[in-house]
């Protein structure tokens, strides 16, 4: 039977994230997740780490943590990953990000070393150097066509399961994603990360703020970069977010290369991420 986590909340500059925890043996992997998407999009990866202590949180405006009104600051979101670290007294655990997540686990991991023993980012959104220009990302705006009104979860998974980016996923990702990205609205379901979230979050994804490269020369320990390397031109998300010389810019950076799969690598190959992360808990 697949493990049950506990949920609960922790403060975290001046709100609360929502974590879910799976007990287990140390070290302790720590997963975040990428814009849009809540802690639950992991319980698959999480399925492939058996006995393994695993936390899970929804970073602020995601899931059931705290919403304050955007704007919202990517570096605000690794700040809140130190913050968790410090609520959850993580030591030499293994910090996991995808997209976002992964920019945000590398800001929290500069900012708490003794927190990160290893750092596996799943295609993170860490543009190059002179890509932060600070100017708005425009192309943002098609968030604001997404569906907000659901009748139920069943319906979203209905409606996505045979649709670009979602027709690649594995099932029960899209399930589990279905059934934790809305909460009770009236009669019916609305996404429990607002599209007015999710719009300030990408458009500042090039904001001058984002710039991590600074935080990136001070983290010292094995960095596991993942990139996808499949792109569909009809949908702008599926190709890589991650400058290619990310890797080599780590003191201890390695670079793979997953040519068969698109950005969303945790959701289309859970078990194959999971391998990556019981690596990264091998080389300790």
């Amino acid at each position: 039977m697949p493990r049950s986590p506990q949920e609960f909340r922790v403060p975290a500059n001046g709100m609360e994230l929502t974590v879910y925890e799976w007990p287990g043996e140390q070290p302790t992997v720590l997963l975040c997740h990428a814009t849009g998407f809540h802690a639950r999009i992991w319980d698959q990866v999480i399925a492939g780490l058996p006995g393994r202590h695993c936390i899970a949180f929804d970073a602020r405006g995601h899931g059931r943590s705290s919403k304050p009104e955007p704007p919202y600051s990517w570096r605000d979101l690794g700040a809140d990953i130190a913050a968790l670290a410090d609520s959850l007294s993580l030591k030499s655990s293994i910090g996991v990000g995808h997209s976002l997540g992964g920019h945000s686990v590398t800001i929290g991991a500069a900012l708490r070393p003794s927190a990160f023993s290893a750092l596996v980012l799943l295609d993170p959104a860490i543009l190059s150097r002179d890509a932060y220009h600070g100017q708005l990302w425009e192309e943002a705006a098609f968030v604001r066509k997404r569906r907000n009104q659901w009748a139920s979860p069943d319906e979203m998974f209905e409606r996505f399961h045979n649709r670009r980016p979602f027709d690649t996923w594995n099932a029960q990702v899209l399930r589990d994603y279905c059934d934790y990205a809305l909460r009770p609205d009236g009669a019916g379901f609305v996404l429990a990360c607002p599209p007015d979230v999710e719009v300030s979050i990408f458009q500042n994804n090039q904001a001058v703020d984002s710039n991590i490269w600074a935080e990136i020369s001070t983290v010292e320990i094995p960095v596991h970069v993942v990139r996808a390397g499949f792109q569909d031109p009809s949908h702008l998300m599926t190709g890589s977010l991650t400058t290619p010389g990310l890797a080599a810019s780590f003191r201890r950076g390695k670079d793979t290369l997953l040519p068969e799969h698109s950005h969303f690598i945790p959701m289309e190959a859970p078990e194959l991420s999971a391998k990556f992360i019981a690596d990264a808990v091998g080389l300790l």
